[in-house]
């Protein structure tokens, strides 16, 4: 059983990541290879980043925990949505909290919008920042368009056309993180 959590990157009121979150685990979860946490930014509540958790001997609360689950997992799925044509501050600060763990570490980023296009420039920025993390984002990407079309308020997709994708996402998502883990076993 692979461990993959998801993490879910806005703290935003009235934030829809939440139902994408719930969407991509019950996805993950019923292929019966993975378990998937939720690491939710909102619920660890982190300040503005004045140095890296390796640097600090004082870290804000959550902050270990989210290190000690981010590098304890098999790898990792980021929902996020895209504010103003870019990554969420809130995710962005967190992930500068961060280095190591995302050390040689499959990342699956899951995007999503309201307007048409799914968070692709998210996802355009979001791709750099994770590989300069030594993080290995899988090259199947999952942008969900509008968002209050395509699921409902509990996740559940509302066509197959995102059930198809999911599956395809899930897949490479697999497949990296198992041949990551026979190369660690070497």
């Amino acid at each position: 059983m692979w461990t993959i959590p998801i993490l879910i990157g806005s703290v935003r009121r009235g934030r829809q990541s939440p139902k994408a979150a719930r969407f991509i685990k019950t996805c993950m979860e019923a292929t019966g290879k993975i378990r998937s946490p939720f690491l939710d930014l909102l619920e660890i509540a982190l300040p503005v980043m004045e140095e890296r958790l390796s640097e600090r001997d004082d870290p804000p609360p959550g902050l270990a925990d989210l290190s000690r689950a981010i590098a304890s997992s098999d790898a990792l799925v980021i929902v996020t949505p895209e504010y103003n044509n870019g990554i969420p501050g809130s995710l962005k600060n967190a992930l500068d909290y961060l280095y190591d763990e995302f050390s040689h570490k499959p990342v699956g980023v899951v995007t999503i919008s309201g307007g048409p296009y799914g968070g692709v420039n998210c996802l355009a920025q979001l791709r750099p920042v994770l590989l300069t993390m030594g993080a290995y984002p899988i090259a199947e990407k999952l942008p969900i368009a509008k968002i209050d079309e395509a699921l409902s308020e509990e996740g559940i997709s509302r066509g197959p056309s995102l059930q198809n994708r999911a599956k395809a996402f899930i897949d490479e998502l697999l497949w990296v993180t198992e041949r990551f883990a026979s190369v660690r076993k070497t």
